[in-house]
């Protein structure tokens, strides 16, 4: 059996799919969350609920692990500001300095939304790529900097090794216009955090969360590093959703869509500028 993986977040959506998944890889899971895990726990993994503020429980859960996958935390911008502080600021922190005790490996949920306020592209040169600059188009978004940010902290001040995951629309199928450029397969998601943990070395790593997407916002990235490639892509519905779009001048001008739409308050010729 592999050695141990430790996942937060193992009851939300994304957390409980991958436990699924890497269990059936032979990885031997150590699962956490506040919330019960929503199935009977996979054969050979343990759950423990814990806390992302509970730094202790972290550190312990940790020990002897060779990677924690983070996928705890708030996923959106609903939650109170100081909710979103504890769990997605706090809780990084705590996830680092586990790793840093344990001597693992951190595979880090980010999210496209670190990168939302930029315009989507209308040409394939114009996709962002490892270069482009931060442009968080929330608060959600700006904890995803901040826990990018806080790997590479860790990795230049105590060598801890990281890879951030820029995850998309990770959904069973692409449900809008939008995501035949931003859709992650579970299958993908799956196999790249498998390449993640399985990788001899990484560094600070970044990937774009994205199927084979002919229509993606991203280029360039880290994937080769870890060995991953994506199977999957969104062109098998492009013509079920390609007409799907919300309306929303601002959220099909931004690639972050409605959390880009949400509380924007720019107003004439305002909007055209940088």
């Amino acid at each position: 059996m592999s050695a141990a993986v430790l996942i937060t977040g193992a009851s939300g959506r994304l957390g409980s799919a991958l436990a699924t998944a890497l269990a059936d890889e032979n990885f031997a899971l150590r699962l956490t969350d506040l919330r019960p895990f929503p199935s009977e726990v996979p054969p050979g993994a343990v759950f423990e609920p814990a806390d992302l503020a509970d730094a202790d429980a972290l550190a312990r859960m940790a020990r002897g692990c060779r990677a924690i996958l983070h996928f705890g935390g708030i996923p959106n911008d609903d939650a109170p500001p100081e909710a979103i502080a504890a769990a997605n600021l706090a809780g990084v922190r705590h996830v680092y300095e586990a790793a840093r005790l344990a001597g693992a490996r951190v595979v880090f949920a980010s999210s496209n939304h670190a990168m939302g306020y930029h315009a989507r592209p209308a040409r394939p040169d114009q996709r962002l790529d490892a270069a482009s600059p931060y442009r968080p188009d929330g608060l959600y978004g700006l904890s995803k900097v901040y826990g990018e940010q806080m790997g590479r902290l860790y990795r230049d001040k105590h060598g801890v090794e990281s890879v951030n995951i820029r995850i998309g629309s990770c959904t069973p199928a692409p449900a809008d216009a939008r995501m035949l450029a931003t859709w992650l397969s579970p299958g993908d998601l799956a196999r790249l955090c498998a390449c993640a943990i399985r990788a001899p070395r990484t560094g600070w790593a970044m990937v774009w969360g994205a199927s084979d997407n002919a229509a993606s916002f991203w280029a360039g990235d880290d994937r080769a590093l870890i060995g991953w490639a994506p199977r999957d892509s969104a062109e098998a519905w492009r013509d079920a959703v390609a007409g799907l779009r919300s309306g929303d001048p601002v959220a099909e001008r931004f690639q972050g869509g409605a959390f880009a739409s949400r509380g924007y308050s720019r107003t004439g010729e305002d909007t055209a500028g940088p």
